[in-house]
């Protein structure tokens, strides 16, 4: 997941949370956006990062031609900020899970 498609989300969070916090409805010509497929392309996209980085460095590691150690490092370090950020995603949506079954009905 890149830089420009995560400011799109956390944007699109912001406009939801913004739209609920003043009390208004979010309107029928907002597209609907389907969660589980959202988050099956952000774990897609992660994964995708990481088998990139690791062919890469097994690329650099075999002597390939052209490529840098620089090259090869940042995408190892794109693939684990990546990877950091899902699993805080996901510690997240724990979190909310937890404390929507403690609530009182």
């Amino acid at each position: 997941m890149n830089t420009t498609e995560i400011n799109t989300v956390l944007n699109q969070i912001h406009s939801l949370r913004d739209q609920m916090q003043q009390g208004t409805r979010i309107h029928s010509e907002t597209p609907s956006v389907d969660f589980g497929q959202l988050l099956k392309q952000s774990v897609d996209k992660v994964n995708d990062t990481q088998l990139y980085a690791d062919k890469l460095a097994q690329d650099f590691e075999s002597g390939e031609p052209g490529l840098n150690l620089a090259e090869v490092m940042i995408a190892a370090q794109k693939a684990g900020v990546s990877f950091q950020a899902t699993v805080q995603v996901r510690n997240k949506l724990v979190d909310a899970y937890k404390e929507i079954m403690n609530m009182p009905m």
